[in-house]
C-alpha cells in the first residue's frame, strides 16, 4: 500500500481486535498480584490498550458511520447522548 492510498477502515477493527486478543493472552492464568508485580507484563498490556485506543480513534476519523457500530469507539456514544 502506498502512503497516498487510504487504509481500509475495517483494518482498524482488525488492529483493535488483535491487540485485545494479545491482552487476553498476556494475562491468561495471571493474578492481579502477578500483573502488579511484573513491570514487563504491565508494560505489554498497557501498550496493547494504547493500540486499541489508537485504532478506534483512527476508525472514528476514517469512517464515523462504521465507528457508530462499535460500542466503545470514540464518538459512538453521540447517538446515545444527543
Amino acid at each position: 500500500m502506498s502512503p497516498s492510498t487510504p487504509r481500509d477502515p475495517r483494518a482498524f477493527l482488525w488492529d483493535a481486535r488483535r491487540a485485545a486478543g494479545l491482552v487476553e493472552r498476556f494475562v491468561a492464568d495471571r493474578s492481579l498480584d502477578d500483573y502488579l508485580s511484573d513491570v514487563l507484563l504491565r508494560s505489554a498490556v498497557e501498550r496493547q490498550f494504547e493500540i486499541v485506543g489508537e485504532a478506534l480513534n483512527r476508525l472514528s476519523r476514517a469512517d464515523p458511520e462504521l465507528a457508530l457500530h462499535v460500542p466503545t469507539c470514540p464518538g459512538s456514544c453521540r447517538s446515545a447522548t444527543s
